[in-house]
């Protein structure tokens, strides 16, 4: 009798015994999953696309604007200023740029412009209703590029920017005022006004890249020298360019139709001056039949932008 007690007894420590193993097996295995899924947690917020709206104070004005960081964009990457036409906004998701950033790892920069007298959120170009404004958005833009290449590691060198119709206008002012900023331009159905290269009579070679419909009726290819638009007298595109072809140095002009986007794109004929002093090459292309647009219709705008400015890149 005493000895059948004595085995109950070591039976009892035993299931004692095994069940605290299990539960320090299954606490094992609990610490160790987690570990595990705070390891996944951890390398998932890694990587991620950065897509905000900030605000700042620039020359003492309140500004504002998106910045797209693609996912594991890498340091000293190149930045992108995009900006949107008279009376837009900064809106310009639809654009493609955000996904040829995601391809290329470059940040991109859509500003907003101030409101003008008529209400109309615009960039300061120098057009004759403009004249009582007093912003200077060469200086903003040059002021935000520095502040973004400094808070995100972004490259000093490889800063450029590309814009539609008023932001069009304001590229080819950042191009004439002799600004260090910006490595290259790439105005879309924008326009060189006359005064312009009367009042910047020094200006230093930069590569320029414009995309423009021959059917524009709002920045019109042949220009506007007598102002009927409203917008101020300006140049014809094919001067305009040949202001920076002979400005840059280009040697020749190799010219060739792209392969239509779809069967309704309008022809694309590329004109390429090449062969310039300082590798400054100048591009232009005609949409023909094209009208007051992104040119998204008939090429990959954003793509044709990147592989113009990835020329330049050190």
């Amino acid at each position: 009798m005493k000895l059948h007690n004595l085995i109950r007894y070591f039976i009892t420590i035993a299931i004692a015994i095994l069940a605290t193993i299990s539960v320090s097996a299954e606490n094992l295995y609990k610490t160790t999953e987690n570990s595990a899924l705070d390891t996944t947690l951890s390398t998932e917020s890694k990587g991620k696309t950065d897509y905000q709206t900030y605000s700042c104070t620039i020359d003492g004005i309140e500004r504002t604007y998106k910045l797209y960081l693609p996912a594991n964009i890498q340091p000293n990457a190149p930045l992108i200023f995009v900006l949107h036409g008279y009376g837009g906004s900064f809106n310009l998701d639809d654009k493609g740029f955000n996904e040829a950033a995601e391809r290329h790892g470059f940040a991109v920069c859509y500003p907003q412009g101030s409101k003008d007298g008529r209400g109309k959120n615009c960039w300061n170009v120098g057009y004759p209703f403009q004249a009582d404004m007093g912003v200077d958005d060469i200086s903003f833009l040059c002021k935000l590029a520095k502040k973004l290449q400094k808070e995100h590691n972004l490259s000093r060198k490889n800063t450029f920017c590309t814009g539609m119709s008023n932001g069009g206008e304001m590229c080819y002012l950042l191009a004439y005022d002799r600004q260090s900023t910006f490595k290259a331009v790439a105005p879309i159905a924008g326009l060189t006004m006359e005064w312009m290269p009367k009042a910047y009579t020094r200006t230093r070679p930069i590569p320029l890249f414009e995309i423009h419909g021959t059917e524009d009726r709002t920045s019109e290819w042949t220009g506007d020298l007598e102002n009927k638009g409203g917008w101020g007298a300006y140049i014809a595109v094919p001067d305009a360019i040949d202001y920076w072809v002979k400005r840059n140095g280009c040697q020749r002009e190799v010219t060739e139709k792209l392969p239509l986007k779809n069967t309704d794109s309008n022809q694309v004929i590329s004109h390429k001056y090449v062969d310039a002093k300082g590798g400054n090459d100048v591009w232009l292309y005609e949409i023909v039949g094209g009208g007051h647009t992104w040119g998204i219709k008939d090429l990959d705008t954003a793509e044709e932008i990147w592989k113009f400015f990835s020329t330049f890149t050190e």
